[in-house]
Formats: structure tokens, C-alpha cells, sequence
């Protein structure tokens, strides 16, 4: 993108082009330059939540298609979502201040024997970029942890991940405790992980799989989209 980022007064910018800037900022990993530009769009009267929709999440987006596209690769959009969480770090206490809702909330942990955690975390990434509140429950997680945090925080999405074939089942153990329970339907359940697929996401009884955490972003925006719209009035 921006070849010379160093070189550029985000300043002496126009709206629309430091907007154009930080998409570009965001792409490459720019932190320092996604704080400052978004400290600069605050000054000019910009209200939070338009800063969070224009700047970061229409950035993060161009980010996941890339990634997702294949010409992005882990390392360049971990560099990409950090430098979108230190814009949010400053935007989320204005969004809370004025009531902005998240569009949706998500609980996210990779399951019980699982201690990997690098894709985990890529996903609730970009699930934030995206718009989402996020609550990462961590690795190693049992069916109470799981069960504790939907009691708590009541999201729409449980999030779970798993990098071993041999922790792949236990994501049956938590959907089938979910059903015993009658808790099931209260949620969408979102499966990845790299030995994972369509048919095991369908097996054990996920509402989808998410084979990389751009397309988990989308598929997660869109359930939820869906799911409301669906609701009774």
C-alpha cells in the first residue's frame, strides 16, 4: 500500500483522505499512525462510532478479503489487528460513554486439552475489527467454562477452536451439554481450527465452520444479521 507512511502529515489530510490513509495504515500494521489518525478524526468532531465504522472497521475488512484471498498472510494481519485494537483502546470508552452498541457479542475459547491459541485469538481479532463485543474465555476450556461465560455475558455467538484431532470431539461434549440443558437454540455455535471441516461442523451440530478467521468474521455478522431479522417483532 503506502510506500512511504513516514512522509505523510495525516493532519494537513482532508476527511475522506486520511479515512483512505488509515484503511491503508490498517493494511500495513501502522499503530502508531492508526492512533494518531484516529485521534485527529475525534478532534475534527467525528463521533466515535463513525470512527470505528468508516476508519477501522471498513480497514479490517479490506484486510479479511486479502486474508482470506490468500495475499495476506497470519503475521501481516495479527500486525494489521493490533494496530486496529490500539484505535478501538481509544474509542471504546467514548462508544461505552455514548451507548453505542456492539453489533452483536461473541464468547470465543479453544476447548478442553487445547492450549494453541494463535488462531483463536486472530478470530476475535477480526471478530472486533468487525464490530463485535468479544469475550476470549481462553484455551484449555471445559463445558463449565463455556457454560459460565454464556450465563454471564449472554452472547449471540459461542465461539470454539480446536488445533488437535484429538480435542476436535470435545466440541460435541459442549454442544450436546447445550442441548441437555435447553440452552442450545439460545445461541449460534461457530466451529475452526485447523483439522476441521464442513462435515464435522455439521456432524457435531454447529450452525457453521469457519475455515479462516476472515471468514469467520463475515459468517458471523451475517448469522447474527439474519437471526434478528428473523426474530419475531
Amino acid at each position: 500500500m503506502s510506500d512511504d507512511p513516514d512522509d505523510i502529515d495525516l493532519s494537513a489530510l482532508g476527511d475522506d483522505d486520511l479515512v483512505a490513509q488509515m484503511h491503508d495504515d490498517l493494511y500495513d500494521g501502522l499503530k502508531d499512525e492508526i492512533v494518531e489518525g484516529t485521534e485527529i478524526l475525534l478532534s475534527r468532531g467525528w463521533s466515535a462510532d463513525r470512527v470505528l465504522n468508516d476508519a477501522l472497521v471498513e480497514g479490517m475488512r479490506i484486510v479479511g478479503i486479502d486474508f482470506r484471498d490468500g495475499i495476506l498472510f497470519v503475521p501481516e494481519v495479527l500486525l494489521s489487528a493490533n494496530s486496529m485494537k490500539a484505535g478501538m483502546a481509544i474509542l471504546r470508552p467514548l462508544l461505552a460513554e455514548t451507548g453505542v452498541a456492539a453489533i452483536g457479542k461473541v464468547v470465543i475459547g479453544t476447548v478442553k486439552g487445547d492450549i494453541h491459541d494463535i488462531g483463536k485469538n486472530l478470530v476475535a481479532m477480526m471478530l472486533e475489527g468487525a464490530g463485535f463485543e468479544v469475550v476470549d474465555i481462553g484455551i484449555n476450556s471445559d463445558v463449565d467454562k463455556y457454560l459460565a461465560a454464556l450465563e454471564e455475558h449472554k452472547p449471540d455467538i459461542l465461539g470454539m477452536s480446536a488445533l488437535l484431532t484429538t480435542t476436535m470431539p470435545y466440541m460435541k461434549v459442549v454442544i450436546d451439554t447445550m442441548i441437555e440443558k435447553g440452552l442450545r437454540d439460545d445461541y449460534i455455535i461457530l466451529v475452526g481450527g485447523a483439522p476441521l471441516n464442513e462435515e464435522f461442523g455439521t456432524a457435531i451440530g454447529a450452525d457453521g465452520y469457519c475455515r479462516d478467521a476472515a471468514v469467520a468474521a463475515e459468517m458471523a455478522k451475517s448469522m447474527v444479521q439474519d437471526r434478528r431479522a428473523a426474530a419475531p417483532a
